[in-house]
């Protein structure tokens, strides 16, 4: 019994030497770097298409939605379209039949108000209906509106005919390309919003009413932008600036300009294309820092 604890001691210690030994020069790599040198990674300076934007969500609905309610008291006789038809102006949807013992009525025909394609059919036949019963949803999906609420802060920066991108859940791979077409004229006093539309080819039906949808608001683009990361970039009080490798292992402060700004890059101007720039480990880092830069 105690030969056999010795040998599982021996197998526990011998298993736990490779992964001691890993440790052990991780820091002792780390003990080799100078305390007062810092450990940084560097990107290229490199010319991209950089877009500006507001990201924003809604709900998509269709240009025109029309709910039809029968005329007449009675029982809904049948459905003449069923979800999905395609049906013109006037064209009848549903019949009616009055119901009064003793009398009959040709059945009276719920016309459509616009053309477009049945939407929803609320009801089956044999139904009671009051001309306050809606009956079907036409829509005419060719074009979608995306409402979004637009806090007051980025109203300066939205205008009709602004260029727009929307994405859906339903095609996360597709971009949607629209142009605001409304701006509301006030903003509610309560949630400090104000509603904007933006209108959207839909030919391909397949953008559908009822999505939930994410809208960038294009406020600048450039292309051809020289760039770099956004972390790169150092605000203070005396201007924007980048730090970039020098020669003896030295960091150097560069000043730059800086244009349009996204989540991911900002446009530049002061340096050179395929440059490098320091991307992590700017903390403390200051003009003539000693540098390490990790690959």
């Amino acid at each position: 019994m105690k030969k056999a604890k010795l040998n599982l001691l021996i197998l526990t210690l011998a298993a736990a030497l490779p992964a001691a030994g890993c440790k052990n020069k991780a820091a002792e790599a780390l003990n080799k770097l100078e305390k007062d040198r810092f450990l940084v990674k560097t990107e290229k300076v490199a010319v991209r298409n950089l877009q500006e934007y507001i990201l924003l969500t809604g709900s998509v609905k269709a240009l025109e939605e029309a709910t039809l309610y029968p005329r007449i008291s009675g029982k809904l006789l049948r459905n003449v379209l069923k979800e999905g038809d395609p049906v013109k102006k006037d064209e009848t949807v549903a019949l009616v039949e009055r119901d009064e013992p003793g009398v009959v009525y040709e059945p009276a025909p719920v016309p459509s108000t616009l053309s477009g394609v049945v939407g929803r059919v609320y009801l089956d036949s044999g139904a009671n209906v009051t001309p306050q019963t809606p009956v079907a949803l036409v829509v005419n999906q060719s074009q979608v509106r995306v409402a979004v609420d637009v806090p007051e802060k980025y109203i300066g920066k939205v205008f009709r005919d602004q260029a727009a991108v929307i994405k859906v859940d339903a095609f996360p791979d597709r971009n949607f390309r629209g142009k605001v077409y409304r701006v509301s004229p006030v903003v509610d006093a309560r949630s400090r919003n104000t509603v904007v539309e933006v209108l959207v080819d839909n030919t391909e039906a397949r953008l559908k009413s009822g999505m939930f949808a994410e809208v960038r608001l294009i406020t600048a683009s450039r292309g051809a932008a020289l760039s770099v990361p956004a972390g790169a970039v150092v605000s203070q009080d005396d201007g924007d600036f980048v730090f970039v490798p020098a020669d003896g292992g030295l960091a150097a402060r560069k000043p730059v300009k800086t244009g349009i700004r996204t989540s991911e890059f900002t446009q530049v101007s002061g340096l050179k294309e395929g440059s490098d720039v320091i991307t992590f480990g700017l903390y403390g880092l200051k003009e003539g820092s000693k540098i390490k830069v990790q690959n």
